[in-house]
């Protein structure tokens, strides 16, 4: 793993790649624990804030100029920004079925899906990951598949302790 990849990237993708890593990690966290607790609303207002920040970096992102600068990658930041509001929403109507499907979608399509693409070679990500490492890719991607596995699990049995 090498860091000048990321240290000489544009104060955009610091901010985006500051916010989305704690965000990656919290919302792991919220997945996997306990729900409705003070501490997971506070942790999720947290994790939500990061998310927003994470989509509106984004935008002055423009890596993949495709179209005027922008790529179909920020089509997901605009469902992250939107996703969002109807998580808040519908937490704040106790709707928690579709407070957890959102956050999920949230999670796994924004971090998880959008994350994978980050590693491609050539990437600054994966330039800052794999750094000429030829087993190393192999590794990183194994562990990321066995964590959103077991995310996903976690989740699928604490959903059917509610039933």
């Amino acid at each position: 793993m090498m860091l000048e990849p990321l240290l000489d990237a544009p104060l955009a993708i610091k901010i985006h790649v500051a916010a989305v890593v704690p965000a990656a990690i919290l919302g792991a966290y919220l997945l996997m624990g306990r729900k409705g607790t003070p501490a997971h609303r506070l942790l999720g207002k947290i994790w939500l804030t990061l998310m927003v920040i994470t989509a509106l970096s984004s935008f002055f992102i423009h890596a993949l100029n495709m179209v005027y600068g922008f790529s179909p990658i920020h089509l997901l930041s605009i469902y992250v920004l939107v996703a969002s509001w109807q998580a808040i929403a519908a937490a704040r109507r106790h709707d928690i079925v579709r407070h957890r499907r959102t956050v999920t979608g949230l999670y796994f399509g924004g971090i998880g899906i959008a994350g994978f693409f980050t590693l491609i070679p050539g990437r600054i990500m994966g330039k800052v990951i794999f750094s000429g490492d030829e087993i190393l890719p192999i590794v990183v991607v194994g562990a990321i598949a066995a964590f959103l596995v077991r995310v996903a699990l976690t989740r699928k049995r604490a959903a059917r302790q509610l039933i």
